[in-house]
């Protein structure tokens, strides 16, 4: 995901002289957060490259959308700002909220390991003032932590995590009139899937996965990047992440053991690729959650 600073929303609010920022952080995976305090402003976002989940913290009762001044924000109240979509927003008033934004990668990742669909088959949808109690327990989880601090760094990318799997789960619909060109066929994103799960610790080539599409590497990447959003060695890779995430949570395996099972052929790469999507080292993450 791009840095934080350049993403859309983020430099609309950055932007304004209203608003002031009070907290945020890029939390590996394609996820970043940012909590916010405005007041008397006017935002207006156009085809943003990322998606955007939204919740009121506090006020907001003054906020609306230009196209529907009659519905009116408030504390709690949720939304989801998908890429490419455009909004214009008037906020009355004191509002604080916070926001979690995710890149196309990862919502297309999303797709395939919790939804097995092919991405570009569904999107999201845009939804403005969602009440949903548990994604705002959430939301006011991941603002309460210190983010500076590492350990609980990583308590919010698991509580970012859990956002957007909610998202997912319950927000998503199939794309009217889509027909899809190029990509892999149902049958060929599923055995791939469960090969790359059973599979995570061994050494994986292009061509092994290639020959199981009976495809050329040229043409498998370029297809699975289709169906996937994602390149074969980055979708590996986060497989392999979640993985380790899986064993360091649910285990006191030594690190280097886990490092193997999760097909890192050292413990110091393992740490390396490790700190880059989380922020934290293994031992770190395993002593926050221990904590």
């Amino acid at each position: 995901m791009p840095e934080l600073e350049s993403l859309h929303v983020f430099q609309s609010l950055n932007r304004s002289p209203h608003a002031r920022l009070e907290a945020c952080a890029e939390l590996g995976d394609g996820l970043s957060a940012a909590v916010w305090s405005n007041h008397h402003d006017a935002q207006d976002y156009q085809a943003p490259s990322h998606h955007t989940l939204s919740c009121y913290i506090g006020g907001g009762t003054g906020t609306f959308r230009r196209d529907r001044p009659g519905t009116k924000g408030g504390p709690d109240k949720l939304c989801i700002l998908p890429a490419e979509h455009q909004s214009a927003w008037v906020i009355n008033g004191e509002i604080r909220l916070a926001h979690v934004y995710f890149s196309p990668e990862q919502f297309a990742l999303g797709c395939v390991t919790l939804l097995d669909r092919e991405p570009r088959e569904l999107q999201l949808r845009e939804t403005t003032f969602l009440e949903d109690a548990r994604q705002a327990r959430r939301f006011h989880q991941l603002i309460s932590l210190n983010w500076l601090e590492p350990g609980e760094r990583l308590l919010t990318s698991s509580l970012a995590h859990e956002l957007l799997s909610h998202t997912l789960l319950n927000q998503v619909g199939v794309r009217d009139g889509l027909r899809l060109k190029g990509g892999l066929a149902a049958h060929q994103r599923r055995r791939l899937v469960e090969y790359i799960d059973h599979h995570v610790e061994d050494p994986i080539s292009l061509g092994q996965l290639a020959s199981m599409c009976a495809l050329s590497e040229y043409h498998f990447a370029r297809m699975f990047r289709q169906s996937f959003g994602v390149p074969p060695h980055q979708y590996l890779l986060a497989r392999r992440l979640a993985r380790a995430q899986t064993l360091l949570r649910s285990s006191s395996l030594p690190l280097g053991e886990v490092a193997l099972r999760c097909g890192f052929s050292s413990a110091s790469h393992f740490n390396q690729r490790f700190r880059q999507a989380m922020g934290a080292t293994p031992g770190e993450y395993r002593q926050a959650l221990r904590a």
